[in-house]
């Protein structure tokens, strides 16, 4: 009698009642947590999975094991995980699974219906039944229909993000970037544009020689890689920041939505990202779900109206800093888009911000023989690039050769640069560049590599304030 009970699977609504008992247990994997070292000598990670009974929350199953890779290894969504002698536990009023590397045991297998009735991953004292399959396949039927139904609760937008703080975020993963052998960059989006952030006035100095990057990845996407990302909404960076957490990278694939719970969220070099800690957990959304078809709609929405490409923050439109002489029909166009264009040459209107200069000071701005010779770094919500203020484009731009006062006046409220005045000491707080309406034309500078030569500069425009 007591062999046939080891091999029957408890429903999770029942294992819930089954306080300090060993139980077998058959779930899917909604959420799974980043691996870390415990205290002691082991790995650590978490699981939260459910059933047909147990499917608005789930049930945690705390696992440990004697290296990172005896841990379970979740490849995709929706994968089913059988447990053995796990036993129940409670914490501060949530019950749990209690994994025992010494006595429980675990199998992974894919979630799909119809593929290989073999597990990917067993641990090691792992012992497989003839009634397995019976279950595992009744969980692949039920999982095609799946829906956790509280994936958009207490969740944000990018736009409502915080720095430092930690928060919950669902998105769709576009890309996945490897720096090197253990460093992988995450690049997600959820059609919103994330708030502009606050810029070091000190910084403008050091822009020679510690230029402020275009992005956070060593070296640019390319092309292919770019054009495959949506032209509006911001593109968060999300990366691992703590040595001691191993990030289950295979699980995740682009095109895939998921929830990160308890992301923390960062500014770096005026860019936001976002950070994988010990206490990230990541869910998977299904895509019927009904906070990723909202934020579908939305995003074509945006894609189809000729004024919502501008920036969120910009609305109802930006301050009157500049004047274009492009006619008002001509439709916006987001830094992403310029980048992604099918052209080489082309001319496009953008609403950004001047985050950087070079040079910055006003002496510099002309050649010898009194040339404009300034190189901007713009930003708007979707990327950054470096734009050129050249020759008569410039003297379109400052009007000629305006007074110094006039011209520091108006090169500050462009750079967001605010003098306060402490005495003797002239200080400077911290910039938020102003939104700004302008012209940029594409052109090249290599026949023979038409792309690898691209530049941008600014034309049409005039600073106005």
């Amino acid at each position: 009698m007591r062999n046939r009970d080891d091999y029957r699977f408890l429903r999770l609504t029942d294992a819930m009642s089954a306080f300090n008992q060993r139980v077998n247990l058959i779930g899917i994997i909604a959420e799974y947590g980043t691996p870390t070292r415990s205290k002691g000598t082991d790995w650590f990670c978490c699981l939260r999975i459910v059933d047909e009974s147990h499917n608005i929350y789930g049930l945690l199953v705390n696992l440990f094991g004697a290296t990172q890779e005896k841990l379970p290894q979740v490849q995709a969504s929706g994968d089913i995980i059988l447990l053995s002698q796990v036993v129940m536990k409670t914490h501060n009023l949530e019950t749990y699974a209690l994994f025992n590397k010494k006595f429980s045991s675990f199998a992974l297998y894919e979630g799909k219906y119809g593929v290989s009735h073999n597990p990917y991953q067993v641990s090691s004292n792992f012992r497989p039944r003839s009634q397995d399959m019976i279950f595992v396949d009744g969980l692949r039927k039920w999982v095609n229909n799946f829906q956790l139904e509280t994936v958009s609760k207490q969740s944000i937008l990018l736009r409502q993000l915080k720095e430092g703080e930690h928060l919950d975020l669902v998105c769709k993963i576009l890309h996945i970037y490897q720096a090197n052998q253990d460093e992988w960059m995450l690049f997600v989006w959820d059609g919103s544009d994330a708030p502009p952030l606050q810029l070091h006035s000190d910084r403008l100095k050091t822009e020679k020689e510690n230029a402020l990057p275009l992005q956070l990845e060593p070296q640019p996407l390319v092309r292919d890689t770019l054009c495959s990302f949506p032209a509006v909404g911001t593109i968060l960076r999300v990366y691992v920041d703590e040595k001691n957490v191993k990030f289950n990278i295979a699980s995740l694939t682009a095109g895939r939505w998921v929830k990160f719970v308890n992301l923390t969220f960062k500014a770096h070099e005026g860019l936001w990202c976002g950070v994988l800690t010990s206490s990230t957990k990541v869910r998977f959304v299904p895509n019927e779900d009904l906070i990723i078809l909202e934020r579908q709609r939305d995003f074509k929405k945006r894609l189809n109206s000729k004024l919502d490409r501008m920036p969120f923050t910009s609305f109802p439109w930006p301050y009157r800093v500049t004047e274009v002489d492009e006619v008002e029909d001509v439709p916006l166009f987001t830094l992403m888009d310029i980048l992604t264009y099918s052209q080489v040459t082309a001319k496009f209107k953008c609403i950004v911000r001047v985050v950087a200069a070079l040079p910055w000071t006003i002496e510099d701005f002309r050649s010898p023989d009194g040339t404009y010779r300034i190189r901007l770094t713009l930003e708007d919500p979707t990327a950054r690039i470096h734009a050129f203020l050249y020759a008569d484009d410039g003297e379109v731009f400052f009007e000629g050769h305006p007074p110094k006062d006039a011209l520091v006046r108006k090169w500050n409220t462009l750079l967001g640069v605010v003098e306060v005045d402490s005495g003797d000491v002239i200080e400077y707080a911290p910039r938020n560049p102003p939104w700004i309406l302008c012209c940029i034309k594409s052109y090249y500078v290599d026949k023979s590599d038409v792309w690898g030569s691209r530049k941008y500069r600014i034309f049409n425009t005039k600073l106005v304030c």
